[in-house]
């Protein structure tokens, strides 16, 4: 059942050679491009591509060049570091610039839906966080990038990408792995998040909700949402940014020619438990470990009654971090 469940995923879910990213989105602007596959420790089979070197690089040098792993926000996948025109989408920027750049893809979107021995239909594959992402998902990434390049990678996180890493590196992960890390619209403390909706579905508890009723996979509605979402985007007097500005707050940058394009690659799926985990951080204004809700099952995993609180003054000193807040 196992390879059944990942033979699926591949060719339905991105991996395929005629889907993929790389050849959807990279070869077709004139880039070489290769897809590969990351297995995590827990056995989450992710899907990361990698642009070696620019339109009119050097192949010789591909070696030498340094290394850069991309981690995008939650709720899209790879593809959104490529859509933009070339001179503004940062994997191609880096790539012309001497990069080797690496593409990560997140657990459960459509490059990483495969597993060891779970389906994506199976409840138990959604069963992670954020956490489960900064504790398996990001080491074995760099391990793998780093194995292949014989050098330590830079990092360039967005939203969630930001909060992994910053974890992970508060718990003395990737301290031998990551060079430097750009952090792009960081997270970490959500209490001050302002957007109606977001606010809106932490008070109403609408995750735990949708957890309770069996709905592991968010968003829970599929491509019935995305088919919903599109006609409502495309309805006059209807503009996609200000949907999206419900749930992110005002977008400054977002380019209207990539809009399309963009809305063909999300929403991306993430686990009903990650927004559930999200929720609790908003409420809490901590940065802490999933919380169980029982005192008594919090025990059973952390050996006291409330989540662990993340040290962030624990992140070593010595690797350069850049923060950007966007805007133009």
């Amino acid at each position: 059942m196992a390879v059944v469940c990942v033979a699926g995923a591949a060719q339905t879910n991105g991996l395929g050679i005629d889907s993929g990213i790389c050849k959807s989105l990279v070869e077709a602007p004139g880039y070489t491009c290769q897809e590969n596959q990351v297995t995590t420790e827990d056995g989450y089979i992710l899907g990361i591509q990698r642009i070696p070197y620019g339109r009119y690089g050097n192949k010789s040098t591909t070696n030498t060049r340094p290394p850069v792993l991309l981690q995008h926000e939650h709720l899209t996948d790879a593809a959104s570091w490529l859509l933009n025109p070339r001179n503004q989408a940062l994997a191609f920027i880096l790539a012309d610039k001497g990069f080797d750049v690496w593409l990560a893809n997140t657990r459960g979107t459509e490059s990483s839906r495969g597993h060891k021995s779970l389906c994506a239909s199976d409840p138990a594959y959604w069963e992670w966080t954020w956490e489960q992402l900064a504790t398996y998902d990001l080491p074995a990434l760099f391990d793998y990038v780093n194995n292949h390049t014989r050098q330590q990678s830079h990092y360039v996180g967005h939203s969630l990408g930001t909060l992994t890493v910053l974890a992970a590196l508060s718990q003395q992960k990737l301290r031998n792995s990551i060079r430097s890390a750009a952090l792009l619209s960081p997270i970490a403390h959500l209490r001050h998040i302002s957007t109606p909706f977001v606010r809106v579905s932490t008070q109403t508890y609408m995750a735990e909700q949708f957890y309770i009723y069996g709905l592991r996979e968010f968003p829970p509605l599929g491509q019935l949402e995305q088919t919903l979402q599109t006609i409502l985007c495309i309805h006059p007097g209807v503009e996609y940014s200000n949907i999206m500005a419900a749930i992110t707050g005002p977008n400054c940058c977002l380019n209207p020619s990539s809009l399309t394009l963009y809305y063909r690659h999300t929403p991306q799926s993430i686990s009903t438990k990650n927004v559930v985990h999200l929720s609790q951080m908003i409420r809490s204004g901590t940065v802490r470990m999933f919380d169980y809700t029982l005192p008594f099952t919090n025990v059973q995993h952390y050996g006291q009654f409330t989540p662990p609180v993340y040290n962030m003054t624990a992140i070593p000193k010595d690797i350069p971090l850049f923060l950007g807040f966007g805007g133009r």
